[in-house]
């Protein structure tokens, strides 16, 4: 069984960087697409960014394009997001999840696998 811990969050100030890291165990995380979801308090959990192995397909929100990337390191079995720019509107947890089909996709409900979360706040 797939199991996806989070870590590096923490508290920055706007237009700081801050890397979060999804560090997967039981299962070999190359072999999943990778998702990165963020749920702000009182909003709904929404999509930030995917990334695909075999071909390093990647997808963004339109919020985050330009400042987010996301990527992987097989040898370690993890998956990073890279935030640069930072405002106080990425303040949220931030997820990772693991979808067993090789699709890259925006939706929640496609992922079958979910860490507990890392809180990113970002300070004005």
């Amino acid at each position: 069984q797939l199991q996806l811990v989070e870590s590096g969050g923490g508290l920055v100030q706007a237009g700081d960087s801050l890397r979060i890291t999804c560090a997967a165990t039981g299962r070999t995380l190359g072999t999943y697409t990778v998702g990165w979801f963020r749920q702000a308090p009182g909003k709904e959990r929404e999509f930030v960014a995917a990334f695909r192995w075999v071909d390093d397909m990647e997808r963004y929100a339109e919020s985050v394009k330009g400042r987010f990337t996301i990527s992987g390191d097989r040898s370690k079995n993890m998956a990073y997001l890279q935030m640069n720019n930072l405002k106080p509107e990425d303040t949220a947890v931030y997820y990772c999840a693991a979808r067993t089909w090789p699709t890259v996709e925006v939706t929640e409900n496609d992922y079958d696998y979910w860490g507990k979360g890392t809180q990113v706040t970002v300070s004005s």
